[in-house]
């Protein structure tokens, strides 16, 4: 992994109360057949990747149902307070009666740098009119929002290019970051780096011996998207050892420019605030 800078920005990190951990591990067991190698809580999972020079440290998670969002936003903002170095996609959903005022408060937090929308989990569209005002006030406040869009692992009929594109017709202009690189569309996600220039792509996920990215995208399609991709790895649920990813990225032999840029620059211009 000798293509690897010596210290690593990760923008796909996913930390949750214990308890909630504890049921997504379950989940991902009986629904998917997936067992989550490194069952670790918050902070066993921050010390893990300082320890392999991971910093910052960039999480996220999410609201799966209505009533969730305001706790898990407090218990984010307690984690943050706790921990430097660490940023965070916060929770949202667009079915809480006070979701706007919740979104407000924990938005004004300096190292809150958006949120996420699970839209494969949370079942709603991403051109939902209920999320235009969330849309709104994240750009006006320069920060983004993490998408899972993609159609991976399952697929509903929430996710996918075509829904996506929906969204962008209304707001070309969004700052938004696409995890997984859109998995599996991957050819149709990256093809709209060339007209939103505010649109990032994560790897979390991605980069695997059981993925077919590869055979969507090339070398030189990732050359060419180096300033628009930040690495994430979806620690800690994982079903394949995390260093399976950076063996896989620093094998496709890239320019120095690339691992340096996707794997800490681009990563450290979007949490100063700069997608350009």
């Amino acid at each position: 992994m000798n293509k690897i800078p010596s210290r690593i920005i990760d923008f796909h990190v996913h930390l949750f109360p214990d308890r909630l951990f504890d049921s997504i591990w379950d989940y991902f067991s009986k629904v998917y057949k997936w067992d989550v190698l490194y069952q670790f809580y918050y902070r066993e999972c921050i010390d893990y990747l300082k320890k392999h020079n991971v910093s910052p440290i960039v999480y996220s998670n999410y609201a799966h149902k209505k009533g969730v969002a305001e706790e898990l936003n407090e218990w984010n903002l307690r984690v943050l307070d706790e921990m430097p170095d660490l940023y965070c996609f916060a929770a949202f959903h667009p079915d809480d009666e006070n979701a706007i005022k919740v979104a407000e408060k924990v938005l004004s937090y300096p190292r809150v740098l958006g949120f996420k929308l699970q839209l494969l989990v949370q079942n709603f569209y991403p051109h939902d009119k209920r999320l235009f005002p969330l849309y709104e006030m994240v750009m006006d406040r320069d920060k983004r929002i993490l998408f899972h869009v993609g159609t991976g692992p399952v697929g509903s009929k929430f996710v996918g290019i075509k829904n996506f594109r929906k969204l962008l017709d209304r707001y070309p202009e969004l700052p938004a970051n696409v995890a997984h690189l859109g998995g599996y569309e991957y050819r149709e996600f990256m093809d709209l780096l060339k007209d939103y220039p505010n649109i990032y792509m994560d790897t979390a996920f991605t980069f695997l011996s059981i993925s077919p990215v590869m055979s969507a995208i090339s070398t030189e399609d990732l050359e060419n998207a180096k300033d628009r991709i930040v690495y994430g790895s979806d620690f800690p649920n994982l079903i394949l050892p995390r260093e399976e990813e950076l063996r896989f990225l620093s094998g496709l032999d890239l320019s120095d420019e690339f691992y340096s840029r996707v794997f800490f620059e681009n990563g450290l211009r979007l949490i100063n605030g700069h997608s350009g």
